[in-house]
């Protein structure tokens, strides 16, 4: 869920004029001969919804006969509705299960997993908060399934003194970044202490736990840490090699490890036989810096964008 749209209004906004005076990539504009119409749904993931919904919004200025409403039901409940049919296109924050996979099959549902941008998953604390850098470990003792530690005085380790109550602030567990936060840190999918504030897909309401919070935490993914930096502060990460802070250089080279990850979308074959749906996913791809750099994502590298592109022509090919 998205608290704030300050983006939409105006880096949209800038964005479509910056686009509409350089020349649309397309050949069909929202006006005129052979415009394009309909309706591309999407829902998903609550990490990608902020990209995906700049997408659909500067595309929506480009064609004003298409609709691209945007629905956060998080990742797994996003593929749920994907593989019944009831999306064009799936938001992932992680990659599709095989059960998931298995499901798609059987309702004859084909598809592709496409890059839309790189995330460094980040750790948010208070702004009074004077810890600037954990470790993996750390990170493990405090998540930990098993987990007894109640204050930030009782982390091993801990570069400073901070005798302050912790409070836990996480997505629920049907988000994709649940599921890779788990893997990363506790090393198995879905393992991890119960006993914190559950927020479901309202990244919102942890950002405000923890600003509000001294001793709070919340992981989250960098496009919504980046939209909420004057309000809490983003930890450093130690893997083995020294501290490295989440940044679109850092999630891009991989130095930021082991919390940088793709953000997808996974449209059906069926749907990118429909002009609107893949005219949507290619303007997506084709304009991904700028979307990206609308809400504080991290862009897809040059490399990346032609194989999305490619993966795109090869799965609409296919269903054709």
């Amino acid at each position: 869920m998205i608290a704030k749209k300050w983006w939409s209004a105006v880096g949209v906004g800038a964005l479509a004029l910056t686009l509409a005076a350089c020349g649309s990539d397309d050949d069909t504009n929202g006006g005129g001969a052979g415009a394009l119409s309909g309706t591309v749904r999407l829902d998903g993931s609550s990490t990608v919804a902020p990209i995906a919904e700049a997408a659909a919004e500067l595309f929506m200025t480009e064609h004003s006969g298409v609709q691209v409403p945007v629905a956060t039901s998080g990742t797994g409940g996003g593929f749920e509705k994907f593989c019944h049919g009831e999306t064009d296109i799936s938001n992932a924050s992680r990659e599709i299960k095989p059960e998931e996979a298995e499901r798609c099959e059987q309702n004859g549902i084909a598809f592709e997993q496409i890059t839309v941008g790189n995330d460094a998953l980040t750790v948010v604390v208070n702004k009074d908060n004077p810890v600037d850098c954990l470790t993996v470990a750390q990170l493990h003792q405090i998540w930990a399934p098993d987990s007894t530690v109640r204050n930030w005085s009782e982390i091993e380790g801990l570069a400073v003194d901070f005798d302050e109550p912790l409070e836990l602030y996480g997505p629920g567990t049907d988000s994709g970044t649940f599921g890779y936060f788990t893997e990363a840190i506790n090393g198995e999918e879905g393992a991890q202490r119960t006993d914190y504030h559950n927020i479901g897909e309202d990244d919102n309401t942890g950002i405000i736990g923890v600003e509000g919070t001294r001793g709070g935490m919340f992981y989250v993914g960098y496009t919504y840490y980046a939209e909420n930096a004057d309000r809490v502060k983003a930890l450093q990460i130690d893997s083995g090699s020294g501290c490295v802070a989440p940044s679109e250089q850092s999630a891009q080279d991989g130095s930021y490890t082991p919390l940088s990850r793709g953000l997808f979308i996974y449209p059906s074959s069926t749907a990118l036989t429909r002009a609107e749906v893949r005219a949507f996913v290619e303007f997506f791809i084709n304009h991904n810096e700028q979307i990206t750099a609308v809400v504080g994502a991290i862009p897809l590298t040059a490399e990346q964008k032609q194989e999305m592109l490619d993966k795109v022509e090869q799965l609409a090919g296919a269903a054709g």
